[in-house]
């Protein structure tokens, strides 16, 4: 195997092999703690201008799937594991990982200590880094992973999402008929694909999808929980979507800085009271910022299959799946004027709250038809436990819809 080395800007050096593509990425490294679902992870345009490490030890073993992508390619800059499987056993499976990747030009290295690599991000935060086949030299690396820019005030969005607006019509995943088609049973079923009854021939909600790299998952959930989408870029005015007359707006996730995306967050605000609102991870952010609030990096970010969170509407404890940077600061809602564009900031609140750091993971108005979570409750992959948010957003929908 070709020797390759990892090196981070504060100047540690790490010793592998390659696996994957030979050459050269640079971008800023973290660590994800699922452990499973790594061609999700892969093909999430979330980590744009990530070097992805995977702290379970042995990846590759259920090789990659067609159905179980996320989007049509890999977005990861870089992949780091410690043992890659050469071999998969899966029935499903149509290609290694290795293969994938070499498929795809995407740059892997395997053979390290993912555990030292995992406890510097944490203890020092996330950094630039290089992984080289090409340049074994360890102090130059370095010195090209110091040069690498960083995430904040980059808008990588534009880099992934779509050009022109699309109609998505799947729904989910089930055995043994595949994926869904979003016109059976009139499209009302439930966020993990099981029909309820009396819905067929049910009005579907028409719903505007802001594309910030917006995973295929919470489209099929969104479509089997009886919406039809149409999927438009990010630069969409908010006068292009109301012509659209839609019953709801959806804002998904993404790469990168949130403040990076300036005419997002001004259509946002020009939607808001308008029409209801749902956001998903970079969407949260978004409609954070929209309200009058800020968001800051995290130390390493949360990005793993594993991480509590308490609704605090209803005090229980979900465990979620995770991938972000930024955060939302509640706090800078009530820093400011108490009277503001939407009313008295004391209207926004927290509604999810992160049980590791006690970062928000949740927030929505007391007045308005909107509210966002911080993390991925379409579990692609991850654990199902939020998946009643797609409800949740239906039914706010149809109740908006009376009222008007």
């Amino acid at each position: 195997m070709t020797a390759a080395l990892l090196a981070l800007a504060d100047g540690a050096v790490f010793e592998g092999r390659s696996f994957g593509a030979e050459g050269e990425t640079a971008a800023e490294v973290v660590f994800n703690t699922s452990l499973s679902g790594y061609q999700e992870v892969l093909t999430d345009p979330s980590y744009k201008g990530q070097i992805v490490t995977m702290t379970n030890p042995l990846i590759g073993n259920t090789g990659i799937v067609p159905e179980d992508m996320e989007s049509g390619r890999p977005f990861v800059e870089g992949f780091v594991v410690k043992e890659a499987s050469p071999l998969h056993s899966n029935w499903r499976a149509t290609v290694s990982l290795p293969d994938y990747l070499r498929q795809h030009g995407i740059v892997g290295i395997q053979g390290i200590d993912t555990r030292a690599l995992t406890r510097r991000i944490r203890d020092r935060g996330a950094q630039p880094g290089v992984i080289s086949t090409v340049d074994l030299d360890p102090a130059s690396l370095v010195e090209k992973a110091k040069a690498v820019p960083g995430l904040v005030g980059r808008d990588l969005v534009k880099e992934v999402c779509c050009r022109e607006p699309f109609a998505w019509t799947q729904g989910v995943w089930e055995w043994p008929r595949g994926y869904a088609d979003g016109s059976a049973d009139g499209g009302r079923r439930t966020a993990d694909g099981r029909a309820l009854s009396g819905a067929a021939g049910a009005r579907r909600s028409r719903v505007v999808a802001y594309d910030c790299g917006i995973k295929w998952n919470i489209l099929r959930q969104l479509v089997s929980a009886g919406c039809d989408v149409t999927v438009v870029p990010p630069w969409t005015t908010a006068e292009a979507v109301l012509a659209a007359d839609p019953d709801g707006i959806f804002l998904s996730n993404g790469p990168g800085d949130p403040e990076g995306a300036p005419y997002l967050v001004e259509a946002v605000r020009a939607l808001i009271g308008k029409r209801p609102i749902f956001g998903i991870c970079l969407g949260h952010q978004i409609l954070g910022l929209a309200l009058g609030g800020r968001t800051y990096k995290l130390k390493f970010g949360h990005h793993g299959g594993n991480h509590p969170v308490k609704d605090l509407t209803t005090g229980k404890v979900e465990i979620t799946a995770q991938n972000h940077g930024f955060a939302v600061d509640m706090d800078a809602f009530r820093s400011g004027p108490r009277e503001g564009r939407f009313g008295d900031p004391e209207e926004i609140v927290l509604t999810h709250l992160n049980l590791n750091d006690r970062t928000c993971e949740g927030l929505m108005h007391t007045r308005l038809p909107l509210f966002s979570v911080q993390y991925h409750p379409e579990a692609s992959p991850g654990p199902h436990d939020a998946g009643y948010l797609f409800r949740r957003f239906v039914d706010l929908m149809a109740r908006e819809g009376r009222r008007a």
